[in-house]
């Protein structure tokens, strides 16, 4: 790099091989100005590690939904098909059927999930923007699957009104499937949420880097003759709207990236012209 005064005397005009930068101390408000402190942004490309909070929301979902069952198996038993202690129940729920009741925590609980469903979109969506694509695709359907289970039991809950208000004289056989239909749902709840919580927990335990830095230092220690798939490519046999997806999410990322990058360079030469 050399440096040389103009014909005015005035600013110095700087050449690279590469590029030619001309500043003007007098005119360019960047030089003026005061200078983004380089700590600051070195700061902001090299972020900590962000670690995902809703692993322990889902196990405190799985218990209350675990809670739910037992209270709603033991309010049927005791309150619907257990003869002797009917009238027992009755100065508690009053004029509420015991069914009426697990309905309507039924309903309770549903609406926890849907809360759960959208603050885990966005601590994922967060997520996505800070680089880590393939961790958001691989639990897209995780996340989502403890909610659909819930409201296919609420269909399948007014089939079964349904169908009580049409034959009411079948004994307690619409208690049982009610129940069952409860204990489906934790059957299915429990592993959806046991597997998202692992996702979670294990994701936060190896604090991995945003995907471009992992295939930037795969490509750094692999060898001149080795080839590495990144999967940002069509391929044969590939999902074309999955990998159009990937190549979105990472442009997206690579802007944001880029702008801090821009912004640590500007800072430099300024700071070089300064000197």
């Amino acid at each position: 790099m050399a440096c040389r005064m103009d014909s005015a005397g005035r600013r110095p005009v700087i050449h690279n091989s590469a590029t030619e930068i001309t500043q003007s101390i007098e005119d360019d408000p960047l030089v003026d100005g005061p200078l983004i402190s380089p700590d600051a942004l070195d700061a902001e490309i090299k972020s900590e590690f962000h670690k995902l909070p809703t692993s322990w929301v889902a196990l405190l979902l799985l218990f209350i939904h675990v809670i739910f069952v037992c209270l709603s198996v033991v309010l049927a038993v005791y309150c619907s098909i257990l003869e002797d202690v009917i009238h027992q129940c009755h100065r508690y729920l009053q004029d509420f059927h015991s069914q009426t009741v697990i309905i309507f925590a039924k309903v309770s609980l549903w609406l926890l999930f849907v809360a759960f469903e959208r603050f885990v979109q966005y601590q994922h969506k967060r997520v996505r923007g800070r680089g880590y694509l393939h961790f958001y695709r691989s639990t897209r359907s995780m996340k989502r699957l403890p909610l659909l289970v819930h409201s296919a039991g609420n269909a399948t809950v007014m089939l079964v009104l349904s169908t009580q208000l049409s034959l009411p004289s079948a004994g307690h056989m619409y208690t049982y499937l009610l129940l069952g239909v409860l204990g489906l749902e934790l059957l299915f709840s429990i592993p959806c949420l046991l597997a998202y919580t692992v996702k979670v927990v294990n994701f936060n335990k190896e604090k991995p880097s945003p995907d471009v830095c992992q295939e930037e230092r795969m490509h750094a220690y692999s060898g001149p003759g080795s080839i590495i798939d990144t999967e940002t490519g069509f391929r044969e046999g590939s999902n074309l709207d999955e990998v159009v997806e990937k190549q979105a999410d990472l442009i997206e990322y690579l802007k944001q990236h880029n702008s801090l990058l821009s912004k640590r360079i500007l800072s430099l030469t300024s700071q070089q012209i300064r000197d």
